[in-house]
């Protein structure tokens, strides 16, 4: 028994499971809208764009408006921008802005910024050639302009560019999310172009709400869109991709009808029946690249495979890691501050975002054991209270000796959400 699995930007050919007794493959089913724009999809994405929800289309918005910016995803998202940035910029000139007074920037949150080739490489060599300007954000307070106070007491700090433009596009692709329950809509302003404190009060709300994946109508996400009337108006563009960023369909138009629509049509592709859980064992990849770059991202996988594993239970990801934590609070945290038990009560003390994925790893270490097998370096590994795995082929084979027969596989872990 081969399995193949995605690593990095390829693909891991791994043994070890031949004398278990149960392997479950659990994966989201892209192919309940196979085909939609696997062929053409900027034809699709241009239907897509004349076919608004709830709103003029963007040509008519930029009619009057002098400037523009475009809100794209960061590099650890699956969203193409390439493919529908050439189209959003001719809509704006077609209303009137010339791609002089357009301005993309890569809504990082408090993600790392970017470097100019990994700017050009996601918005495409039909953008640079036009010479748009390309930014990355800021999340700087000084960077940032408070619009309000959300009525949860979050502060409403967004880039001073993306508050002083004529309109505003945000784009991104639409996925479950554990925090806000679906990722797209307005979270490419929140977090994506929000100050690291306004981003801390909305993450800190999950200290005593609990979103669902899948679901989007929660106080939390309903917590960034109390932004949307204190900015100029603002267009939406989001994709449903696969890993491999295929185009599976879109939606555009107002940001909250736009998304929910999408939302409904999609859900069903991530959300999965969780197979004849619990299990002994999940073996799990965060689905290479990009999901898989670092540990900030790939605990997200850690996370979807836990509620598959029985109390005792084991968890093996594989998931190269090759920036290491990804995070630069989050490594700080980890190298320095004794152990996770002192760090879960500061936590509870205060919010600090990026420590707060330490909080989320002890849910799941208290209760199940998890090994990584990565580039990243053992010791670093080990400071997590995650064991490193050097053999994963040895490591599958202790496991199932030892009594783990019941396995689950996850291909793609960080898009592959258990329903119920």
């Amino acid at each position: 028994m081969s399995i193949q699995l995605p690593y990095g930007n390829g693909v891991i050919s791994v043994k070890g499971l031949e004398q278990a007794s149960t392997v479950d493959w659990i994966q989201y089913a892209p192919g309940r809208l196979a085909g939609a724009g696997a062929n053409d999809p900027v034809s699709l994405i241009r239907q897509t764009l004349a076919s608004t929800i709830a709103s003029p289309q963007l040509s008519e918005l930029a009619r009057g408006q002098s400037s523009a910016v475009i809100l794209i995803s960061d590099r650890s998202r699956l969203c193409p921008s390439y493919l529908f940035l050439p189209l959003l910029l001719d809509s704006l000139n077609e209303g009137g802005i010339p791609d002089t007074d357009i301005e993309i920037i890569v809504a990082l949150g408090a993600h790392r910024k970017h470097t100019e080739a990994e700017l050009a490489e996601l918005v495409g060599d039909a953008v640079v050639v036009r010479g748009v300007r390309v930014s990355n954000h800021s999340c700087l307070l000084e960077d940032c302009l408070r619009v309000g106070t959300s009525s949860r007491g979050t502060p409403l700090e967004i880039n001073r560019r993306v508050v002083e433009t004529g309109l505003i596009v945000a784009t991104g692709n639409i996925e479950p999310h554990r925090l806000v329950g679906m990722s797209g809509g307005v979270k490419a302003i929140i977090p994506g172009a929000a100050s690291r404190e306004c981003i801390t009060a909305n993450h800190a709300l999950s200290q005593h709400i609990q979103a669902t994946p899948g679901h989007p109508d929660n106080p939390i996400h309903q917590d960034l869109e109390e932004v949307l009337p204190l900015l100029p108006p603002v267009f939406l563009l989001n994709l449903i991709v696969t890993q491999e960023r295929t185009v599976l369909g879109a939606v555009a138009g107002d940001v909250v009808l736009a998304h929910r629509a999408g939302v409904e049509r999609y859900r069903s592709i991530f959300l999965v029946p969780p197979g004849a859980a619990p299990y002994d064992l999940v073996l799990a990849s965060a689905g290479g690249h990009p999901k898989d770059m670092h540990l900030y991202q790939a605990m997200k996988t850690i996370q979807n495979a836990a509620p598959l594993v029985r109390p005792g239970g084991t968890i093996v990801l594989a998931a190269r890691c090759e920036e290491g934590f990804g995070n630069g609070v989050l490594h700080d945290w980890i190298e320095t501050i004794q152990d996770r038990a002192r760090m879960t009560a500061m936590l509870k003390q205060a919010f600090v975002l990026g420590a707060h994925k330490v909080e989320q790893l002890d849910k799941v270490l208290q209760e199940k054991t998890v090994f990584l097998y990565s580039d990243m370096p053992s010791s670093l590994v080990e400071l997590t209270g995650i064991r490193p795995v050097p053999d994963l082929e040895a490591a599958l084979r202790s496991c199932v000796d030892s009594g783990l027969r019941r396995v689950a596989v996850m291909p793609y872990g960080a898009l592959t959400f258990a329903d119920g």
